[in-house]
């Protein structure tokens, strides 16, 4: 059995990355919180208020053998938009940046090379603003924001937002999803 790594992920709301990620073959734990800000133990209230540098993360567990940090990698540029600087949609300030927080120098580096590749590819025809980083001051979400999507499939920007990317996600990686 292989050892699991950790990677966290800034893709706007953490309901809707979270929403995805459970659904993946080979994570096996996602939690939502925040990350990279200055305050300790933040509050939903103080990360929303774009005071504390956090961005709003889920954090992934994951199984190598299972699934890649480069699979990881294409499932995260396929659900979120890397081009938009603080902000996804509707969502907008610097705790929605776009952002990947490494917990390894190998993780920065497979990071930094699949951005590169990306550019080079002119993927998205706009410049990536996606910023890759060591995690630092990391802090779990508030319990009610956990499994926040499963337990509230039928609220509002759960089904505007969140189950658009999951039908996105189930679409177009079939063999990684768990149903």
């Amino acid at each position: 059995m292989s050892a699991s790594e950790t990677i966290v992920l800034g893709g706007g709301c953490f309901w809707c990355t979270e929403a995805v990620y459970v659904k993946v073959r080979g994570v096996t734990d996602v939690e939502s919180g925040y990350c990279n800000g200055h305050v300790q133990r933040p509050s939903y209230e103080q990360v929303c208020s774009g005071d504390t540098g956090h961005v709003e993360v889920v954090k992934l567990e994951f199984d190598p053998a299972q699934v890649s940090l480069r699979q990881i990698l294409e499932i995260f540029f396929t659900i979120h938009d890397p081009n938009t600087l603080n902000r996804q949609g509707n969502d907008v300030g610097t705790q929605y940046r776009s952002g990947i927080y490494t917990t390894s120098a190998q993780q920065q580096q497979a990071a930094q090379d699949f951005i590169a590749e990306l550019a080079r590819e002119d993927a998205f025809g706009r410049p990536i603003v996606t910023e890759v980083q060591p995690l630092a001051n990391y802090w779990p979400a508030e319990e009610y924001h956990q499994d926040f999507f499963e337990k509230n499939p039928y609220q509002g920007y759960c089904m505007a937002v969140a189950a658009p990317k999951v039908a996105k996600f189930r679409k177009t990686f079939k063999e990684l999803s768990r149903d």
